[in-house]
Formats: structure tokens, C-alpha cells, sequence
């Protein structure tokens, strides 16, 4: 069984709904379409029905004269008739919603056309510019909250529904019907093209609402509540859970920027499920905790993530710039729990970098390490563009942090390669400058391929100890075979490497308090800045 189908929480669809959801439309608002014209045509088909009855017993009773009462009489039994079989067709389903959207907008012309006959059945106040609204005006303002087509299209509408009342003023004095002062057409011309133009705001308000609440509404049991993130594999939000007072963070991942086109979209959602659940059943405390994943019905990956409070390494060396030995070992250390437990269920990162390793405060802990995106299908980089960052290309991760073996294309690869990204972390966080320069993306993988590094302690501003440094430069050995055979191994290598003390709780908590403290203004911002390199 497919993801698609296994899930509750949205389908893959891949009917008109979805058809039109490509064209830029929301799918929630056009599964209401039959519905809505139904509605509307039924309302107005019996109102110009009773108009007509109305109009036939206050003249029988000889009440009032009707002007030109056979033409109000067509024009009354003509909008019934229409609207009543536009009704029938909306039920009926033999119409798709994308054609019964033309004829929505072609309905919506039909009937401005019969207001602006009705308002011009009498002539116009040679002394009142404008006597009332015109009803043709508030027509044109309200069809777009009934017909959600795109604003160019409503623009369209309004435009044809507006040009309906000069085309009926003349036919008035085609009746017999003097012409006013050109200060009096003039405005009444020009009313109901301001209501075209409001129409046109309108329905762009209303589409943008519709997509948010079916945004929200497609996300299942989870309420979107602010966006904290954006980037090139797509955006990551606030959420919060129907029934459960837990907040999280839930990541909506472009299909687009996942390579989704033609047939490759099955092989990738089989993919996006085994990996998932391969995440879901990591065990280490420094793994984010996965709660939910799904597919939307326009073919959007997300997952409902723990909302982390605190900030990734790229901000944290940006903010405050390089770290301690002490502290980079007590960080490293975290994130190799980490990487062991993925390792040995199989698993591999493939995009260990500083933006995907977080600081947290959790509970009374502070310093306490998440690594973020396990198993997420990236697309790669390609020559260009800021090289820290994940591009758009043929390869998974991120030039700055890539092994040699991922540069290559290499097929057999195994959790190395993630303690290579591990070991380029350290000599950021360190120096607070990448192993390798370069003005762009291939430059800086061929760097990775075919240049030495410099020993961190060269670039660094504060000492760096011996053995971290060895430690280091033995990660970012080219040949996987002389690095650390894995992440325990790594794990022992740096509790023995000569760091002199441990960065300890009591010091992060200091650290935490001084710089990170809940009155600090930039600590509202934390949460937002955890997503900020994770989503490139």
C-alpha cells in the first residue's frame, strides 16, 4: 500500500480538484464551487421569479405602472429560467468544477447584463449624479466570493459585467429615454468599473485566505500557526495539534525541490516512507523527535517535528563567534550519540553541517544537542551560488561539509561520511571558517576531493589542543579507510584527546543565562533561527 493511501492525513490527488490546484487554485474552495453556484443560482432564480410575481399583482391591482413592463418581464423570466438550469447542472455533476467555473463567470456577465437593463428601464435624474448604488455594483463586488478564480480572470469578468451598464444605458435612449448632462452619465459610467476594480482585490483576499485554511486544513490534525522558517527546500511552521496542548514544528517540503516529475513520484514517496519511519525509530535522546509525516494533496512532503527552543551552530558561531575546546568536544560528543544510533539502524544523515545540529534547552538541561533532517531526500547543489548551502544539482548535501566519496558519486558509502561532515563541523566551530574556500559550489567539492587542509590550529584565534587537532584532520582523511571506523570510535577519541575540563552544565546554564537569557530581546527569535540553515 502506498504512503498515500496508508495516511489519513492527505492524499496524492490526481483529479480535477487536483488539475485545478495546478493552475494555482486552491482544491478546497474548488470542490465548493458546484455548491456554491448551485446556491447563488437558486437564490437569485427565485428572487427574479418573485420580482416578476410581484410585478404581475401590483399591476393587476392597478397599484403601479411598470415602464416598458413586457422587457422587466423578459428580462425577469429570462435570469429565472438561467439561473434555475445552472442550478440543475451544478447538482447534476455533469459539469467538472473547471468548466463550471467559466460558466460561473459567463452566468455572472449574463445576469450584471440583466441589472444594468433593469436599472436603465427608466431614464436617468438629469440632477442627481448618482441617485443610489446600483445593484450591478454590488453584484460585481460579491461574485468573487462565490466564483474563486484567479484574480486575471475576475479581472476579466468584472470588466465585461461593468461595460454591461453603458451598453444598456444606450439601449435606454434607444427606448426613447432623454439623454442627461455628460457629468451625470459620466459617473454613472464609472461606477460599476470601481466596483471591478475592488472586485479584483477581493478575490485575490479571498484566494489567499482559502489557501491558508486549506494549507491548515491539509495538514491533518495540525493547526499551522506562524511560519519560522523559509528556504530552497521549502518552509517550516509553527503548529500546533488539534487535542494535545504539545506544540511542534511542522516542515512542508516543496516537490519541486525533491525532483518529483513524471514517473519518479511513486519511487520517491516509497522512499519518503521508509525513511520516515526509519527516522521515527531512532532512539537517541539528540535525534528530533518525529511525531507525524504525511503527503498533502498537492503532492507537499511534511513532517511534525519537537519545536526546539535554542539556536543552530551556524548561528551560534555567527552571533558569538568561535567555541571553546571544551565545549565543541561536549557538543561533538552529543551529536555522535547521535549519529551511532543511526548508524546501527542503517541509517545515514548525508547532511551533517553546523545548521542541521541545534542547541537546546530541554527541560532543566541547557547545551543540550538535536541534529536535525535525518533522512530527508535532498536535492544536491550545482556550480554557483553560496557553497555553504545546499543547491540544486545531482549530488546529497552540502559542498562545504561533503566527503570526497559523496563528491565522486560513489554508490557504497556507509556512516564515514558522516563523521567526515562531523569532523568539518568541528574545525568550524573552532575557527569559525570552513575547511576549504572556494567562489562556488564545484570549487568548493573539488577542494574536498583533491586539496590537504590547513591544521585548524593555523586559522584558529585560540589555542587548539593537539590531540582534538589530530582527531580532526584524521576525520577529514580523502580515504574513508584511515578516518574513524565510526561514531563510538569517534565518541573515545575525544574524551581521550587532551581537552583539558569539561564544559559542564553548570557552565552552559551560565552561558545560557548571560547570552540566551528569556528577557533578551533576541530570545524570542530563538526558535525561529533553530530553522534558518536547515532549510537550504
Amino acid at each position: 500500500m502506498s504512503l498515500a493511501r496508508s495516511l489519513r492525513l492527505g492524499t496524492l490527488a490526481t483529479g480535477p480538484g487536483n488539475r485545478l490546484a495546478a493552475r494555482g487554485l486552491p482544491p478546497g474552495p474548488l470542490h465548493d464551487v458546484p455548491r456554491r453556484i448551485e446556491l447563488t443560482c437558486l437564490a437569485l432564480g427565485v428572487g427574479y421569479a418573485i420580482v416578476f410575481l410581484v410585478q404581475r399583482a401590483v399591476e393587476a391591482a392597478g397599484l403601479y405602472s411598470f415602464p416598458h413592463p413586457r422587457l422587466h418581464a423578459l428580462i425577469c423570466g429570462a435570469v429565472s429560467s438561467v439561473s434555475l438550469l445552472l442550478a440543475w447542472l451544478s447538482r447534476s455533476g455533469y459539469v467538472g468544477p473547471r468548466r463550471l467555473l467559466d460558466v460561473g463567470l459567463a452566468y455572472a456577465v449574463v445576469v450584471a447584463f440583466a441589472i444594468s437593463m433593469g436599472d436603465n428601464l427608466l431614464p436617468l435624474s438629469p440632477d442627481l449624479p448618482l441617485v443610489s448604488v446600483s445593484w450591478l455594483c454590488v453584484w460585481i463586488v460579491c461574485f468573487p466570493l462565490v466564483i474563486p478564480a484567479s484574480p486575471v480572470r475576475i479581472l476579466g469578468a468584472s470588466l465585461a459585467a461593468a461595460s454591461t451598464w453603458p451598453f444598456a444605458f444606450f439601449l435606454g435612449l434607444r427606448l426613447g429615454h432623454p439623454s442627461p448632462p455628460a457629468q451625470i452619465v459620466g459617473l454613472n459610467f464609472l461606477e460599476p468599473y470601481f466596483a471591478a476594480a475592488a472586485a479584483v482585490v477581493i478575490s485575490r483576499i479571498v484566494r489567499r485566505l482559502a489557501k491558508d485554511v486549506q494549507r491548515a486544513r491539509e495538514m491533518g490534525s495540525y493547526e499551522l500557526v506562524e511560519r519560522l522558517g523559509a528556504g530552497g527546500m521549502g518552509e517550516v511552521w509553527r503548529a500546533r495539534h488539534h487535542m494535545l496542548a504539545r506544540p511542534a514544528a511542522l516542515k512542508l517540503i516543496r516537490p519541486d525541490a525533491l525532483g518529483i516529475r513524471g514517473g519518479v513520484a511513486d519511487t520517491l514517496v516509497r522512499r519518503f516512507e521508509r525513511e520516515a519511519q526509519a527516522t521515527a525509530s531512532l532512539h537517541s535522546p539528540h535525534t528530533i523527535e518525529l511525531y507525524d509525516f504525511g503527503i498533502t494533496a498537492d503532492g507537499t512532503f511534511y513532517y511534525v517535528m519537537e519545536l526546539l527552543d535554542g539556536l543552530n551552530l551556524a548561528s551560534l558561531v555567527q552571533r558569538f563567534g568561535p567555541v571553546p575546546p571544551e565545549r565543541t568536544v561536549h557538543i561533538l560528543l552529543q551529536t555522535c550519540d547521535s549519529l551511532a544510533d543511526a548508524h546501527h539502524a542503517g541509517l545515514i544523515h548525508r547532511d551533517i553541517k553546523p545548521g542541521n545540529i541545534c542547541l537546546c534547552r530541554k527541560g532543566l538541561k541547557c547545551d543540550f544537542v538535536k541534529v536535525l533532517d535525518f533522512g530527508l531526500v535532498k536535492s544536491a547543489w550545482h556550480e554557483g551560488g553560496d557553497p555553504s548551502l545546499t543547491q540544486e544539482g545531482s549530488l546529497a548535501g552540502t559542498p562545504a561539509f561533503m566527503a570526497p566519496e559523496l563528491v565522486l558519486g560513489k554508490r557504497d558509502i556507509d556512516g564515514r561520511v558522516d563523521l567526515y561532515a562531523l569532523a568539518c563541523v568541528a574545525y568550524f566551530l573552532l575557527t569559525g571558517k570552513s575547511v576549504f574556500t572556494a567562489d562556488t559550489a564545484m570549487g568548493m567539492a573539488l577542494q574536498h576531493v583533491q586539496a590537504e587542509p590547513v591544521p585548524p590550529s593555523r586559522r584558529a584565534s585560540q589555542p587548539v589542543p593537539e590531540g582534538l587537532e589530530r582527531l580532526i584532520l584524521r576525520g577529514l582523511e580523502k580515504d574513508p579507510e584511515k578516518r574513524v571506523p565510526d561514531a563510538e570510535a569517534f565518541a573515545a577519541e575525544l574524551l581521550s584527546c587532551g581537552v583539558e575540563g569539561c564544559w559542564s552544565d553548570a557552565q552552559a546554564s551560565r552561558w545560557w543565562g548571560t547570552h540566551l537569557a528569556a528577557a533578551d530581546s533576541d530570545a524570542a527569535d530563538n526558535v525561529t533561527s533553530i530553522w534558518s540553515q536547515s532549510l537550504v
